[in-house]
């Protein structure tokens, strides 16, 4: 019983600091204490650095959706509708979460790891010694590039995946180009589209609070630096599929 009691005094503890730093982080940024010129490095590091792993990834989803649908839709004739499952599939949900989900692993790593690191070798204490806010110099920077390089991704995402669909949907399936291009502009509306492009800002919000707080409060030496790049990322997982969840319904209740 005491060992539970602790547990979840810790979790409470922990869960109040956390809030107080992206309080913080929200609090220069609405202020405008913005270093442009390392924003955008970072987006180049977490965004630019990443299109090849996110769109190979998504030419395989798109692949895989096509192949599964024109398996199944096959059966009942009704082939033609490969264009809709892909295109609807990738633009309302598999797409912003994958994309999501492999930005986590790849520049929510860095950023844990590279804050960690500052952090372990007292650089961040050196920052403050020099009279310049940690929080602003580094972590603010990271945080809105995760805000702007995101969404970048998942579009880039979408229209690699449907490219994938497209490729197996005239090759594999035997549909005609211009009827299966058709058929997925028909199929994505612009509900379809903005219901599932609002979540991304949700996940980068997460993806750069979650990796910057592990980063920023790592200890433990080198050893520690592995230890809370995996937490973070692991966290970012969980906290990106359980708010895809409570997103999804939320939005389907509101534009259906």
């Amino acid at each position: 019983m005491k060992i539970l009691v602790n547990f979840g005094a810790g979790c409470i503890l922990e869960s109040g600091n956390a809030l107080c730093f992206l309080a913080d982080i929200l609090g220069h940024i609405f202020k405008g204490r913005i270093r442009l010129a390392e924003v955008l490095k970072q987006v180049y590091e977490q965004g630019i650095q990443s299109v090849a792993i996110v769109a190979l990834t998504s030419l395989a989803s798109g692949a895989v959706l096509a192949l599964q649908g024109y398996a199944a839709m096959g059966r009942f004739g009704a082939k033609e509708y490969v264009a809709h499952l892909v295109a609807l599939s990738l633009v309302r949900e598999l797409g912003p979460v994958f994309t999501a989900l492999i930005f986590s692993g790849k520049a929510g790593a860095r950023i844990t790891a590279e804050l960690g690191t500052m952090n372990v070798n007292d650089q961040v204490l050196a920052t403050r010694t020099m009279g310049v806010d940690p929080v602003e110099y580094l972590v603010v920077p990271r945080m809105v590039a995760c805000f702007l390089a995101l969404p970048i991704l998942t579009i880039i995402s979408e229209i690699v995946g449907i490219a994938g669909g497209y490729c197996v949907g005239v090759w594999e399936a035997k549909i005609p180009g211009i009827f299966y291009l058709n058929q997925t502009i028909r199929a994505v509306q612009y509900v379809d589209f903005f219901s599932g492009f609002t979540k991304v800002f949700f996940f980068a919000v997460i993806i750069g609070w979650v990796s910057c707080y592990q980063g920023f409060f790592t200890k433990g030496g080198s050893l520690g630096v592995g230890r809370f790049t995996t937490k973070a990322v692991a966290y970012s997982y969980i906290f990106i599929i359980l708010s895809n969840a409570v997103l999804t319904k939320v939005i389907l209740t509101f534009w259906g």
